[in-house]
């Protein structure tokens, strides 16, 4: 059974959610704002497997909540229900560490996969660190794909190693010279989309699309603002970027 906190202040909304999803045999909490909800999941440290959030909430917005639980390193899968469906506010909920995206008025089955989807993987995520764990306790470690390795076979390995640098899309962690970086699951997505096309120009209508899952025209500042995120991260001089170039006018390629 999993335990899901519904962060939704319109009361019949999440009395309707929090009787569904209890249907489907979770266990479910209810918090009416991002103030109350972040006590539960930062200053109280509660566990969730999941949180159901709502974008327009008194006080702190979904947006703030869910970036105020990234900065406080907690991960738990969130997903963010808004009536804001622009693009613009889909890739601003993702900027700020959001897992999923749906917009309201929305359908319950749709809401329940979209749900499960994060749930399991969540599991996931638990099972693969308990396993790499287990490895390096037994002294073996994972198989990495190297930079150097067979044409092709890098990009689709979970583990992808570059230039003392290694992303672990399992576990989705970037170790960079003995410090672990937990990323979000765009920042992953977004790398691996370009580590897949490396040596190639990946345009910004790709990224959104197949990253995303964006088809319409859209500002795309806020992917270079991702792709500025990731440079503090992997690069040693991010204003001099030798792993993510910008391709003027295109989008941007990826060199290991």
């Amino acid at each position: 059974m999993s335990r899901v906190l519904v962060v939704e202040d319109e009361a019949h909304l999440a009395k309707g959610l929090r009787f569904n999803l209890e249907a489907e045999g979770h266990s479910v909490e209810v918090s009416g704002d991002g103030e109350s909800a972040l006590e539960r999941l930062v200053t109280e440290k509660e566990d969730f497997d999941a949180v159901v959030l709502d974008v327009m909430l008194p006080g702190k917005d979904g947006f703030a909540v869910v970036s105020t639980l990234r900065k406080a390193h907690n991960y738990v899968p969130v997903l963010i229900l808004t009536a804001r469906g622009r693009p613009e506010d889909v890739l601003e909920g993702f900027a700020a560490g959001a897992d999923d995206y749906l917009p309201k008025p929305f359908q319950l089955p749709i809401f329940l996969a979209r749900l499960q989807g994060l749930l399991r993987r969540s599991q996931w995520l638990v099972a693969e660190k308990t396993a790499t764990k287990s490895r390096a306790g037994n002294g073996k470690e994972t198989a990495t794909a190297s930079a150097g390795g067979a044409a092709g076979s890098a990009p689709d390995s979970e583990v992808f190693s570059f230039d003392g640098k290694t992303i672990d899309f399992g576990t989705l962690e970037l170790r960079v010279n003995g410090t672990t970086i937990q990323l979000t699951l765009m920042e992953a997505k977004l790398l691996r989309h370009l580590i897949r096309s490396q040596g190639r120009t990946v345009s910004r209508k790709s990224i959104l699309e197949d990253v995303w899952g964006l088809h319409e025209d859209t500002d795309t500042r806020a992917i270079d603002n991702f792709i500025v995120r990731l440079r503090r991260y992997i690069e040693k001089d991010p204003s001099k970027p030798k792993h993510l170039l910008t391709v003027r006018g295109v989008g941007y390629r990826f060199l290991a």
